[in-house]
């Protein structure tokens, strides 16, 4: 008998045929090194879960550090501490400093039911909502972002991440971290999830994620201010659109979020979402009336973070970038045979601005082929005032004294960063014997319940 309560936790309170597991970097020895080192160029399996189930919760936190100098702090010495090295690089004991563009050069890659494709793969950063590789603190109804002040809204921030939408699968669940940068990747998770003992319903149908970006969208008219008479001309179709979803199936559109960097300096979100169904020709079943409509605001972004829309990068906090999103969770826009989600670049698409968007979706498997760009065709765009300064070259007469101090240098920089390395390498083989034991754990609750 149905449950008479319409609330949306009355879940709560049904008991449910389930049971609740865990995987996560927690460390198997009992100690509390509880991150897995990921090298660089290498994947790692988070969890595999056998069906049927769904996963309910991930939680990630994660750093990636350059190295820039040999510091006073040997790897050795540091190899069973809790990676907290808050410490100033004036003093010191350290030389580092985040990898700015992390957040886009490692993937986030899930694969249902034995496919030969994933059907999520996404940047980690964007996956969550981490655009630009800058994240900001903010709460939406499937994800969250929790940043210290002093970690947010600059690239390569350090910040936790959550989602909680719900994925089942009816054979496996494969999640895994793909680390695509030249640094290792040092990644903390939970994967939570439910095992159920009788098969999905038929009625069933799976999460998707996609990323995509136009650098520089095709504008005809990128000198040419927005809202201006000269751009105020016809456009009855979806041609030159930036497309955020293009996909074939059945099932239901839930959303996606946006990141713009803008490079004219007046209004990048004057163009209008048009969201194709089926057999639509012209006009779309969807039509609006510009991206901050589109979003839930008017009048351009507001800074505001709601369950199903929001801001979490404003053009007011760091001129030129913007990252916003809308989720149809109560609203959901429903697809039988196919479905093109797209958005005018400007009225007309006269600018010609980078955009990136991370699209999120429900629909019957066999999922779409999903490709990605390679790593440098996705990080993020600068502008001049956070590019780093080249290195200034020592000048050419030195000092016996001073060359002698400099060798000494290179020298203790090289040892240094052959321990440091021999440190990650042995971290790395410990993540691997994790990866496994987390597989054993999944595969043992669930010949436990059956």
């Amino acid at each position: 008998m149905n449950s008479p309560l319409s609330s949306p936790l009355s879940s709560l309170t049904r008991r449910r045929d389930a049971r609740t597991g865990r995987c996560s970097s927690w460390d198997q020895r009992g100690r509390n090194q509880d991150y897995w080192t990921i090298p660089a160029g290498e994947s790692r399996v988070l969890a595999d879960i056998e069906g049927p189930g769904q996963l309910t919760h991930i939680w990630m936190t994660q750093f990636c550090r350059k190295q820039l100098g040999p510091g006073l702090l040997a790897p050795e010495d540091t190899a069973g501490t809790a990676p907290v090295l808050e410490i100033h690089n004036a003093l010191g004991l350290n030389w580092e400093e985040p990898d700015p563009d992390y957040y886009r050069k490692v993937l986030l890659r899930i694969t249902w039911d034995d496919q030969e494709a994933p059907s999520v793969l996404v940047p980690l950063g964007d996956f969550f909502g981490v655009g630009h590789s800058m994240p900001n603190s903010y709460a939406s109804a499937l994800f969250t972002v929790s940043a210290k002040p002093e970690e947010s809204l600059i690239f390569g921030g350090s910040a936790a991440l959550n989602c909680w939408a719900p994925m089942p699968f009816a054979k496996r669940a494969l999640v895994e971290i793909v680390n695509e940068n030249d640094l290792p990747l040092a990644q903390y998770f939970y994967i939570d999830y439910e095992l159920f003992r009788e098969p999905l319903g038929e009625d069933t149908v799976y999460f998707h994620a996609s990323w995509v970006r136009e650098q520089r969208c095709e504008g005809w008219g990128p000198d040419l201010q927005t809202n201006s008479p000269e751009t105020n001309i016809a456009h009855l179709s979806d041609e030159g659109n930036f497309v955020v979803l293009e996909t074939q199936g059945a099932g239901h559109y839930v959303g996606c979020n946006l990141s713009v960097h803008h490079r004219q300096g007046s209004w990048w979100g004057e163009g209008d979402d048009m969201i194709f169904i089926d057999d639509d020709t012209w006009p779309p079943s969807l039509h609006g009336t510009g991206t901050e409509d589109y979003f839930n605001h008017a009048w351009g972004m507001q800074k505001n973070a709601y369950p199903y829309h929001g801001t979490i990068v404003h053009e007011s906090d760091v001129p030129g970038y913007s990252v916003t999103y809308r989720q149809h969770i109560v609203d959901p826009v429903r697809f039988s045979r196919r479905i093109k989600v797209s958005i005018e670049h400007g009225h007309a698409n006269h600018l010609a601005d980078d955009w990136a968007a991370t699209a999120y979706w429900y629909q019957t498997l066999p999922s779409p082929r999903l490709t990605i760009a390679p790593v440098q065709d996705r990080l993020p765009t600068r502008s001049a005032a956070e590019t780093p300064p080249a290195a200034v070259a020592p000048p050419a007469a030195l000092s016996e004294e001073v060359e002698a101090n400099r060798q000494a240098y290179a020298e203790r920089t090289q040892e240094y960063l052959e321990r440091l390395a021999a440190r990650t390498r042995d971290r790395a083989a410990r993540s691997q014997q994790e990866s496994a034991g987390n597989t054993a754990h999944a595969a043992d609750l669930r010949r436990r319940f059956q």
